[in-house]
């Protein structure tokens, strides 16, 4: 009889500890789900690996917004997270608030296959992404590569005039890496 009351007290046991782990295992499924949308807010809030929708209320500036009085300092970076080389083809200019500038990245594919891919930029200091105003730029969609290709792709800007003026530099750094996940054969 004891032997029986055992059995079922160890029945009872692994029940108990079935119990728990199902609802762990259900728990866990439920943050790994809840990560998505906790990580594309968190990446807006901070500014940090955000899809920049091209501005449709962003329009080339007129001259007479030109600040003449001083310049900025624009440092470019690139960053490649892929089967690729990726840079801009100039390290810094100097602008004046307001003045429409073009800056190229080049990049070149270097695998035998055909890649999509998306640049997510960011702003040094953080502020001044709101100042740094894109007419035109490459990470606006995805770039299809072919194999083997190289591109240059521009970045038509200005700096908002009503920039702070304490801040003297702002670096544009795009990190391009490939998306899918999906290999397309060439070919």
């Amino acid at each position: 009889m004891t032997e029986r009351k055992q059995d079922a007290g160890e029945r009872r046991l692994n029940l108990q500890m079935f119990g728990k782990l199902l609802v762990i295992a259900v728990m866990m499924f439920g943050f790994g789900y809840a990560l998505i949308p906790v990580y594309k807010k968190i990446c807006e809030v901070t500014g940090v690996n955000f899809l920049t929708p091209k501005d449709q209320t962003v329009q080339a500036p007129s001259n007479s917004q030109v600040d003449m009085t001083r310049t900025v300092t624009i440092e470019f970076d690139g960053n490649a997270q892929g089967p690729w080389r990726f840079r801009p083809t100039v390290t810094s200019m100097t602008v004046h608030p307001g003045e429409m500038k073009q800056v190229l990245y080049e990049v070149v594919n270097t695998q035998a296959r055909t890649v999509d891919a998306q640049a997510i930029p960011s702003y040094a200091p953080q502020q001044s992404a709101a100042f740094f105003k894109k007419i035109e730029c490459f990470c606006f969609s995805q770039q299809t590569l072919g194999p083997h290709e190289a591109r240059q792709m521009p970045v038509v800007f200005y700096i908002d005039p009503a920039l702070p003026k304490d801040v003297k530099t702002i670096t544009l750094s795009y990190t391009f890496f490939e998306v899918g996940g999906q290999v397309k054969q060439s070919s």
